[in-house]
């Protein structure tokens, strides 16, 4: 819920950053069955191999059957860095809007935005009939959608890009970061390391408070 004393927003990352050390997708590829060759690909686009459509339609054809209902009780157990709770919190507390800009599919996006509170989420979708997913995907998203999603929702809240702020780790945040006044790089690559403004390095998400408490300051 907005209070209407909104003075910036924080755009999360979700694989790498609030799922430490992998990434949702091979989580669940791993339940599902392809979990290595999940890995591969998430891999090689890293290194830039690999573009996000590639990955997508490869992870997507691993999830041919599955229902909706196995997944959702399977990211209650989807591992998590300490602290989301608490950093949903202090953001709110503090006039900032906490979302969720990510490249995870949008069962997890959805999860984590209802059980942490975010304030919306982003991702791409995959294609269901009659509750079970069909291997396609239904909508594509890549790292440029992902920034233009976090710019709409600046405009949306009334909100200049200089005053909000990104919090992720890899490739995909790249295009975010150099659209934000803020930029933090949270157990991250040496490319998006390079590309931010102030790197954390941690398992507890409440130690990038203090880089945002200095951004909360300099826009009141």
């Amino acid at each position: 819920m907005l209070t209407g004393n909104q003075v910036g927003a924080v755009f999360f990352d979700i694989d790498g950053t609030l799922v430490p050390r992998t990434s949702s997708s091979a989580f669940l590829a791993g339940f599902l069955g392809h979990g290595a060759e999940v890995t591969r690909a998430e891999d090689a686009y890293a290194v830039g191999d690999l573009d996000n459509r590639q990955v997508s339609e490869l992870d997507a054809a691993g999830w041919a059957g599955a229902s909706e209902k196995q997944v959702a009780d399977r990211l209650d157990g989807l591992p998590l860095v300490s602290g989301i709770a608490e950093t949903v919190a202090w953001c709110r507390g503090n006039g900032l809007v906490p979302v969720l800009a990510t490249l995870a599919w949008s069962p997890v996006g959805s999860h984590l935005a209802d059980r942490f509170g975010f304030h919306a989420y982003s991702g791409p979708r995959l294609e269901t009939d009659e509750g079970r997913y069909t291997g396609r995907v239904a909508r594509h998203f890549d790292e440029y959608d992902k920034r233009d999603f976090a710019l709409a929702q600046a405009r949306s809240l009334g909100l200049d890009p200089r005053a909000c702020g990104a919090v992720g780790d890899s490739r995909s945040d790249l295009p975010l970061f150099g659209s934000v006044g803020l930029s933090v790089a949270f157990n991250a690559s040496e490319g998006a390391r390079a590309a931010a403004t102030a790197t954390v390095d941690s398992d507890d998400l409440r130690d990038v408070l203090p880089v945002l408490g200095r951004m909360v300051a300099a826009v009141r």
